[in-house]
């Protein structure tokens, strides 16, 4: 596929667009239980103005757009006080958490060389904690400890984070709240254990710590898990969540400048311009900075408490829809908006599909580290206002699941791909896994076959089935004139 030879109108461009995204959900209208977050035509019309407004600019050198200083760290001190941190703590805004999450490690590993000589430093987190934990481990090339979680509870017990230390290990990681279940780790106890080790504690407050102070003003029983707990070291918070921004709008704080300093990376020893970079990113647009501060001028502290009141009575509702029916049942109680209900006699995956016809967007998650298969629900304020249309649907959805021939695997299929092992992934085999879940060539129509297939593999194995489907999947469009004569 070349580039077009011709140019085309205005109107033309857009009208393709239109068409690209005919088949994406249809978020506006509150049906999507993840990934997009709605504030509502205003705040969207707000934040695209700001995020146009500073498009062009770039982030990259504040002492050519010092608005884009002001806009950084003025969203930071915002966020410093929203979190409890004092006159020291700093911090700065990236892409998201996982940008986020990558700089506390990549911090923690460059103090843990610098002030105390360790050459191969060591993680410690649960299970539960984001898996870009893990990237950060890979692509530092890390050691990590992956800690069991409390079955009932989902949440890491402190004394087996306590026995994964060893002398290399530089950062322990606890989540307020994790993405999974939506259960805040025991952060107070995790912060004594930091103080009493040595060690610097990071909170992964990405999808919770925005709400959560929000939460507990409006009378919900938020433990602490701010920098108002001694031993607490730096915090991930994203923006593009319940704040609301445009994706690419997360912060990283930390407790001193001292801490910080280990995050930026400097270049002198090159014949270009000076390289300083506070986050991964370079180059970057101050389009998501720009949104993220007028919108928490736009709707101020008071817009946010009255999203999170509505977020909150969304979330108790379908909560307690799901405790009252016999055939599912919550994983977690719910700490945050997050909600996982499992099955114990059928399996939930066709709920995805079923939801999806209905208009609904529901996420899978496997039953891998200790957790059953499940069903994950983002709550967002927009739901309240859907609760009485989304909870008949979903009761009648776990009933078609319930009876639904598609819910398990034949026998021998289950037992076959429970015994592949990683040697096993051949592109013959890759192959066939793919023929039998009904996708050789880009998405598959439904979920189900998939979802019940990775579910029985060993989760190493399922890694490298996902890895060989998304090289498959980001291939260039092909056509007789791209290929040259």
């Amino acid at each position: 596929m070349r580039i077009p030879e011709k140019g085309r109108s205005r109107a033309e461009v857009m009208a393709l667009l239109e068409a690209a995204g005919a088949g994406d959900l249809p978020w506006r209208e509150g049906k999507t239980f993840a990934y997009v977050y709605e504030g509502g035509r205003d705040v969207e019309e707000v934040a695209k103005a700001a995020y146009m407004r500073f498009l062009t600019e770039n982030a990259l050198d504040p002492t050519v757009y010092p608005s884009l200083l002001r806009f950084e760290t003025e969203i930071v001190a915002m966020a410093i006080s929203h979190l409890r941190g004092d006159s020291g703590c700093v911090g700065n805004f990236t892409s998201g958490g996982t940008e986020s999450c990558l700089l506390a490690v990549k911090a923690a590993r460059d103090h843990a060389r610098r002030e105390r000589g360790i050459a191969e430093p060591h993680m410690v987190l649960p299970v539960t904690a984001h898996a870009c934990f893990q990237k950060a481990a890979h692509y530092f090339d890390m050691d990590m400890t992956l800690v069991p979680v409390d079955p009932e509870t989902f949440k890491v017990r402190p004394e087996a984070m306590a026995e994964a230390i060893r002398p290399e290990t530089i950062l322990l990681v606890g989540s307020a709240c994790q993405y999974a279940h939506g259960v805040i780790d025991p952060i107070a106890d995790l912060g004594r254990l930091a103080l009493e080790r040595n060690l610097l504690l990071h909170v992964d407050g990405c999808i919770g710590a925005f709400l959560l102070p929000y939460f507990r003003r409006l009378g919900a029983p938020v433990p602490d898990f701010d920098f108002a707990v001694p031993g607490v070291t730096s915090i991930s918070m994203d923006f593009h969540k319940y704040a609301y921004a445009p994706k690419g709008a997360s912060v990283i704080l930390y407790r001193s400048k001292a801490l910080r300093r280990h995050q930026i990376f400097t270049a002198a020893t090159w014949t270009g311009y000076s390289v300083i970079n506070p986050t991964i990113q370079s180059t970057k647009s101050g389009g998501p900075l720009a949104a993220t501060w007028a919108l928490l001028h736009y709707l101020g502290d008071e817009g946010y408490l009255r999203f999170a009141d509505r977020t909150l009575r969304a979330t108790r509702a379908i909560a307690e829809a799901i405790r009252a029916n016999p055939h599912v049942r919550l994983l977690a109680e719910p700490e945050s908006s997050l909600i996982a209900f499992a099955a114990d006699d059928f399996s939930v995956f066709p709920i995805v599909d079923l939801m999806r016809r209905k208009g609904w967007f529901v996420q899978p998650q496997l039953g891998y580290m200790g957790s059953r298969a499940n069903i994950h629900l983002s709550i967002d304020q927009s739901t309240l206002d859907l609760v009485p249309e989304f909870l008949p649907d979903l009761a009648e959805a776990i009933e078609s699941a319930r009876t639904s021939s598609s819910a398990r695997l034949p026998d021998e299929m289950a037992r076959m791909l429970g015994g592949l092992r990683p040697e096993d992934m051949t592109p013959e085999t890759f192959g066939r896994l793919m023929a039998a879940a009904g996708t050789r060539d880009g998405l598959p129509e439904g979920t189900t076959t998939i979802n019940l297939m990775l579910d029985a593999m060993k989760p190493e194995v399922a890694g490298l089935v996902m890895t060989e489907f998304f090289n498959e999947l980001y291939v260039p469009p092909r056509d007789p004139e791209a290929v040259p004569q």
